[in-house]
Order: structure tokens, then sequence, then C-alpha cells
């Protein structure tokens, strides 16, 4: 890499409050909060709302939508209109 031209580039601490889930990692993101990490180290800590620790897709805990509700709503809101009927050949 050139020198003088690339971010700095650094170890960082993300952590999920909401699963009490943290990870050491590389990245360019800066914070003026420090934590200890198991090494004995401190680094920069940039809390997150999301992770793999708690977004449903990655957790298992996903729900099915009531999509027919949905779709009843909105007919009943804006109106069945009519369809234009296809041109078959």
């Amino acid at each position: 890499m050139r020198p003088g031209i690339h971010p700095d580039y650094h170890p960082i601490v993300f952590r999920d409050k909401s699963a009490g889930f943290a990870f050491l990692t590389r990245s360019t993101m800066t914070s003026a909060e420090t934590i200890e990490w198991e090494d004995g180290n401190a680094y920069p800590v940039v809390d997150v709302e999301v992770s793999s620790a708690s977004h449903p897709f990655w957790t298992g805990q996903g729900r099915i939508l009531d999509t027919a509700g949905r779709v009843e709503k909105f007919e009943r809101r804006y109106g069945k209109r009519a369809r234009p009927a296809s041109k078959e050949a």
C-alpha cells in the first residue's frame, strides 16, 4: 500500500448490548470510548444495534407475517380495482 493515502486501519471492538455479544476485528471506524479486551489490551469500542447474535435471521427466531390480513386491509382501504385483461395470442 502507498503510504499516506489510506485511512488508519486498526483493531476495534464492536459490541451488541442487546445480546451481550462483542467481537474484536479491524476497521477504519474510531471511537472515544474504550474497552479492555480478553487479552488485557484496551481497544476502541463501537456499540451496534444489531449483530449476528441478535438478528432474527441468524438466531432462527424469525416471525411469519400475516400477509393475507395486510392484503385485505389494503383492498378495504383502496378498493378492489379491476385488473386489465391479459392479451392472449
